[in-house]
């Protein structure tokens, strides 16, 4: 062999021992070309497992996370969507997050996470966004599964929406991907991670923000749910309030029959107390006027006033008028936008804004009125209404009971003075002055007089036959004078002319008694 030929066979054994060692390197560069380790994998299929036993380990973290935080703030939406949104983004490597709960057609944001400024900013000065037909929240609410846009910058939605390609501006987003929060089928909201570049989510990160999406809507169900048992709790609770109420009020009824003060007190300071006002007071009509009946915690200075002047003048402007018109309840939110109530002592002397009159019935007939007042803006409820509606109606029942309870006191007394007279009369055997006594003492009692005398005519004048009670200057008069001439036109000589009863409510301003008085 020759010089040459030995040369040329070292120059292609080179060559070839090169191209082993790229087709070795190349080998070695695959993900699987490396040599099983006595476990019998390969070493990229062992980073692979560690990798995937760290994200679950984060997944789990996150989602403990947002559980202890719906356990913690149950009733805190706010801050459960923060944790929510913050894990959702970083797990799925994405730039920022929002969170949108569905408001009719439109979608509100009520969280966001990692937010730049200016879309930050945007949504807090427009946080509905209507989802229009080909937008992707539009996409979503449609077809209620999640929704992934690869580039906004080649979506059609964003060449031809002005609103997305603001959108796009505003944020730099490139990539998203877009969720629904569903509640038996019903779209209640959505949340949305982006990128800032070019670069899908992959299935598992979809799938990892959709569980995050359903702990969001576990969150908002766990919310309503205690709300509700709250609220059903207050109702109760208001409910047994107004029930106690009215057995107390009841139980001032039958403890005290007859007696009206004690039960309009009863009424208003529960009324007042159960609707959360700050004062109130209860008036009778007496077909002029409304009088004041009870007071319950009235501010000094209207206290004062009150007792001044106990009667309560009434205007066209003044509600109290309306309701004694319209026999119907009147509620104010804020008197102050009221000029009627301007100069009034409810302004001056409370500082009154929100009133509520109740009128009292008897037979379509306006008797009285419930008002109470709260001196902040704050309407009462209906149910605040209906309670203060139901004491008024008891205090009607109250005076009714009343009346008919005096009438059969005055019946009852009646027929006692009666049957003491006729007692009398079997007992005296003819002396009448014993009689003409009995009789004149219980006309004083039962009409609940000062004083009184019997008079028996004796041809043109009369003689005092009888007396009780009278002052003791009077009865030295009618027993120096015993027979006397009934003066013309005096209640005395009309008695005797016309022959019926004459009430006379102030003798000083009769013009018979101006220079003497019988």
């Amino acid at each position: 062999m020759s010089r040459g030929d030995t040369a040329d066979g070292r120059v292609v054994r080179q060559r070839s021992r090169r191209r082993a060692a790229r087709r070795r390197d190349a080998r070695l560069s695959k993900p699987h070309a490396h040599r099983a380790p006595a476990g019998g994998r390969s070493e990229t299929e062992l980073d692979r497992l560690k990798r995937e036993l760290s994200d679950a380990r984060e997944r789990q973290a996150a989602t403990a996370e947002v559980l202890r935080a719906i356990q913690s703030s149950p009733d805190d939406l706010k801050s459960v969507f923060a944790v929510i949104l913050e894990n959702a983004t970083r797990l799925c490597q994405a730039r920022f997050g929002t969170l949108y709960l569905t408001e009719g057609d439109a979608f509100r944001a009520v969280a966001m996470h990692n937010a730049p400024r200016a879309f930050a900013e945007l949504r807090q000065r427009e946080p509905l966004v209507k989802a229009s037909g080909n937008t992707v929240l539009g996409r979503v609410a449609k077809m209620k599964r999640a929704v992934q846009v690869a580039d906004m910058g080649s979506d059609p939605a964003y060449k031809n929406l002005r609103q997305e390609r603001r959108f796009v501006t505003l944020a730099g987003v490139r990539t998203l991907v877009t969720v629904p929060m569903l509640k038996k089928k019903e779209l209640i909201g959505v949340i949305t991670v982006y990128r800032q570049d070019v670069r899908p989510f992959t299935k598992h990160q979809v799938e990892l923000l959709q569980s995050f999406a359903a702990q969001a809507v576990i969150a908002i169900e766990n919310t309503r749910l205690l709300n509700e048992l709250r609220q059903r709790t207050a109702d109760l609770a208001e409910s047994l309030d107004q029930q106690t109420a009215t057995a107390q009020v009841l139980q001032v009824i039958s403890s005290a029959p007859g007696e009206l003060k004690p039960v309009f007190s009863s009424m208003l300071e529960n009324a007042v107390r159960i609707c959360g006002a700050s004062f109130g007071h209860l008036v009778l009509y007496d077909g002029r006027n409304f009088n004041i009946a009870a007071l319950h915690n009235l501010p000094t200075a209207l206290a004062g006033a009150f007792a001044a002047k106990p009667h309560l003048t009434l205007a066209p402007g003044d509600r109290l008028f309306t309701v004694l018109k319209t026999k119907r309840v009147v509620q104010i939110a804020d008197i102050a936008t009221e000029p009627a109530y301007a100069r009034t002592r409810l302004r001056t002397h409370a500082d009154v804004h929100t009133l509520l009159i109740v009128p009292m019935l008897k037979d379509n007939r306006v008797i009285g009125a419930i008002s109470i007042y709260r001196q902040e803006i704050r309407p009462f409820t209906d149910k605040q209404i209906s309670l203060v509606t139901n004491f008024a109606a008891q205090a009607v029942i109250a005076i009714e009971n009343t009346r008919l309870l005096n009438q059969l006191r005055e019946s009852l007394e009646q027929q006692t003075a009666t049957s003491e007279v006729l007692g009398v009369i079997s007992r005296s055997q003819g002396e009448l002055r014993a009689v003409f006594e009995a009789v004149l003492e219980n006309a004083v009692r039962i009409c609940d007089a000062k004083f009184g005398n019997l008079w028996l005519r004796q041809g043109d004048r009369c003689r005092i036959a009888a007396t009780h009670g009278a002052p003791p200057k009077y009865r030295e008069f009618l027993d120096r004078e015993p027979l006397i001439d009934p003066e013309t036109n005096s209640v005395m000589a009309r008695n005797i002319r016309d022959r019926e009863a004459i009430q006379v409510e102030d003798l000083l301003k009769a013009p018979t008694y101006g220079s003497r008085m019988r």
